[in-house]
């Protein structure tokens, strides 16, 4: 039988709508309340896990905000743009990975992080790996992200991911058969934006081939390669790379997701336009 090519959808953008949210509510409904122009709160902390989607979040809060309104910066932008001259702060500013800023960026966030706090109605969201007072950053820097709210951000658990396709899947129409979603939890990236994309192909691939529901063996005819047309399950390869804890390397919080094992980076808990939680 003719192999046919699994096209993956291009990732859409970071939205709210698309983040699955989980355990998150809380913390989406803080981000859209800023988004919305709401300031109760000027000073929101996030951290967590590599994976669990706090720079989907950042992204997600500038496209709502418009670039007029909000400025993302993280380690790789100038330092001029954390210094501002001559102008006040953006209305919103968003830092992500602030633990990986170097020694010259931290103190030019200090003083950026003072003037927000100075000038109502800016407000800041910063983004790290842990809790303010774990990082290695300088003191003074840690105890400005630790003055308003600080939220961790709860990557979802397997329940909740095979929830969360199961949803997708029933929003499609599609039926899927009991061992599909164990197998791709099992087999393919773990990561929910990937898992969406997949489970979205999947669905094209079952429609052009008349089928009604994805099966597991229509899962395993579309991943395999013609080069792994023979391999047993066993042998086929992952597509998104190594799972966490199968002793493959962690992956970077905002590392880009790739298809050819590399890590998964942190807005990786995309759905397919649906709203989360």
């Amino acid at each position: 039988m003719a192999q046919l090519p699994l096209a993956l959808p291009a990732d859409p953008p970071p939205a709210f709508a698309n983040f699955v949210s989980g355990r998150n509510a809380e913390v989406v409904a803080a981000l859209r309340a800023l988004a919305g122009g709401a300031r109760e709160q000027r000073a929101i902390y996030l951290w967590g896990l590599p994976g669990a989607g706090k720079t989907h979040l950042l992204r997600a809060l500038h496209e709502g905000a418009g670039p007029m309104r909000a400025r993302l910066l993280g380690q790789d932008s100038p330092v001029a743009d954390f210094m501002l001259p001559g102008a006040g702060p953006p209305d919103l500013l968003l830092i992500d990975d602030c633990d990986r800023l170097d020694a010259e960026r931290q103190q030019a966030l200090f003083g950026l992080l003072n003037r927000v706090r100075e000038r109502p109605p800016a407000a800041s969201v910063v983004a790290g790996s842990g809790a303010p007072r774990t990082l290695a950053l300088r003191e003074d820097l840690k105890s400005r992200l630790a003055w308003g709210l600080v939220f961790e951000v709860s990557p979802l658990s397997d329940d909740e991911k095979a929830q969360a396709l199961a949803r997708q899947a029933d929003e499609r129409g599609v039926g899927l058969a009991a061992d599909v979603i164990p197998w791709l939890l099992a087999h393919t990236s773990r990561d929910m934006r990937s898992l969406s994309a997949l489970l979205a192909a999947l669905d094209s691939h079952a429609i052009a081939r008349r089928r009604r529901a994805i099966t597991l063996p229509l899962v395993r005819e579309v991943l395999a390669g013609p080069a792994a047309a023979g391999a047993t399950a066993a042998d086929r390869p992952r597509t998104g790379g190594p799972a966490p804890g199968d002793g493959g390397p962690a992956p970077r919080d905002g590392d880009p997701i790739r298809g050819d094992g590399g890590p998964a980076r942190d807005d990786a808990r995309f759905g397919p336009g649906r709203p989360g939680g």
